[in-house]
């Protein structure tokens, strides 16, 4: 099948089983974010919550389209899967895999809610890093997507500040504006046992089903993602570009680029920048033969992708530019059209068919009616010293779903994980003060936060080039 060796496909399909149960695998140690508040607060019985959690996740990732997805695609630029050897790119595609799921069963089983997009993206870097190391490897470590890597971990890293300050924020200010029958209610200690008020518990089902939404959105995105980096890396002629789409279709797009190009006053650009025009015109140039026909050979795929990322990254920063010397006017309406000819762009290289979405939709779905205890106790029991009240897991809940939908917007990949938990610290923190936390599972959990970038780097890159060793 599409004209592999017998040996090379049947990798291939072990590579794609891998992926699903690296997002089995994120559904159940993310299950706990989303389902922890409402079998705290006997809101929904276990099974119940899990069950419906699933379903929400799944319809979230079938919704969610592939921009988070390509962000970690991006991480790698396209010069690390042109690779005329195919157990090369196997070797990537192995080493990403079992570093990512080694490090998320390990957190699973000792019951730490660590990051899987940490994980994810930990592993990719090391599997750049591991391509720099190579002898005959002249990019060194340019293997990697840097400007990407800094937009990604802003996020990641931006994610749980931000769950933790506004968990606080909302929690005083349901305090100040509620009277005080409802205050009550909400601030006081769930009776064990005992079912909360319909409203109460109809609020906790919502804020549960938002943060199973806004997961399925984003952290879906990201298996879509891991997926595609298999096809692409395994399959370019066929998956490296969008073949529904006429590549004719790129000519109004590329010219207005060319306009916009065009208005730019190269006298006083820096080297970086006219480094970047230059790119740019190059790769439209390169482009026009295969437009103006309407056709490309299928190994021409990678090369195109490459010229068509190469053209949208580098006009953005053009356009972004201070030293583009521009009316402000000239400016905004440059910054504009460029967004919008980017996005015309990238919809060629932006992409999954629908089958891998479903495939990746499954199986976080099915992970996350799995193995959700351990980290759910975590979660509800050991942040914070006193018993998970109605308020908290509101608040911590509308503060994760919030902050993932927003990145899931801007197409950033952000912890589910540290966004959720640190919405359960800040609304312990806003209930009792700091001493309200039990420092030993903080502790534990900030380890893992510190730890899972480097252990995914290090064992990535180690099984990168065992792999690439062994394959060759």
């Amino acid at each position: 099948m599409f004209g592999l060796e017998t040996g090379v496909f049947i990798l291939l399909v072990f590579c794609l089983l891998a992926a699903c149960a690296f997002e089995f695998i994120n559904g159940f140690h993310d299950t706990a974010n989303a389902v922890a508040t409402v079998i705290y607060t006997n809101s929904l019985q276990p099974t119940q919550a899990v069950v419906w959690s699933g379903i929400v996740n799944f319809i979230g990732v079938i919704t969610g389209g592939v921009g988070v997805g390509m962000s970690i695609v991006n991480l790698l630029p396209v010069e690390l899967l042109i690779d005329q050897n195919v157990y090369h790119s196997i070797a990537m595609v192995l080493a990403l895999l079992f570093s990512a799921i080694i490090w998320n069963f390990g957190t699973w089983y000792f019951g730490l809610p660590a990051s899987s997009s940490h994980t994810l993206i930990g592993a990719i870097i090391g599997v750049g890093l591991g391509y720099a190391l190579l002898p005959d490897n002249a990019m060194g470590v340019a293997a990697v997507n840097w400007d990407k890597v800094k937009e990604v971990f802003s996020a990641l890293l931006l994610s749980p500040l931000i769950g933790f300050s506004l968990a606080i924020v909302l929690m005083f200010t349901l305090r100040r504006t509620l009277n005080k029958q409802i205050r009550k209610q909400i601030f006081d200690e769930p009776t064990p046992g005992e079912t909360p008020p319909g409203w109460i518990r109809m609020l906790l089902i919502f804020t549960c089903t938002l943060v199973s939404f806004f997961h399925g959105r984003n952290d879906g995105q990201k298996g879509i993602g891991l997926v595609m980096l298999i096809l692409i890396g395994v399959l370019p002629t066929f998956f490296a570009l969008d073949t529904s789409i006429d590549i004719a279709q790129l000519k109004p797009d590329l010219a207005k680029v060319q306009q916009i190009t065009a208005r730019i006053d190269t006298a006083h650009l820096s080297k970086s920048d006219m480094e970047r025009l230059q790119k740019i015109n190059t790769s439209i140039t390169n482009l026009a033969p295969v437009v103006a026909a309407n056709t490309y050979k299928k190994e021409e795929a990678l090369l195109i992708r490459k010229a068509l990322l190469t053209i949208s990254s580098n006009s953005k920063k053009l356009i972004a530019s201070e030293d583009v010397k521009l009316s402000a006017a000239d400016k905004d309406e440059l910054r504009a059209t460029a967004v919008k000819e980017e996005k015309g762009i990238r919809k060629f290289t932006d992409h999954a068919p629908f089958w891998v979405i479903l495939m990746i939709s499954l199986s976080l779905g099915f992970g996350t009616m799995i193995g959700w205890k351990r980290i759910v106790v975590t979660v509800g029991e050991k942040i914070g010293k006193s018993h998970l009240t109605y308020a908290q897991g509101a608040s911590a809940e509308l503060v994760a779903a919030t902050t993932i939908g927003l990145a899931s917007w801007y197409t950033l990949p952000v912890s589910t994980t540290h966004a959720l938990s640190s919405g359960i610290a800040g609304s312990m923190v806003a209930s009792k003060g700091i001493k309200n936390l039990q420092a030993k599972t903080v502790q534990s959990i900030l380890l893992a936060w510190v730890l899972t970038l480097p252990a995914a780097i290090l064992l990535s890159a180690t099984l990168f080039m065992l792999f690439r060793w062994i394959l060759s």
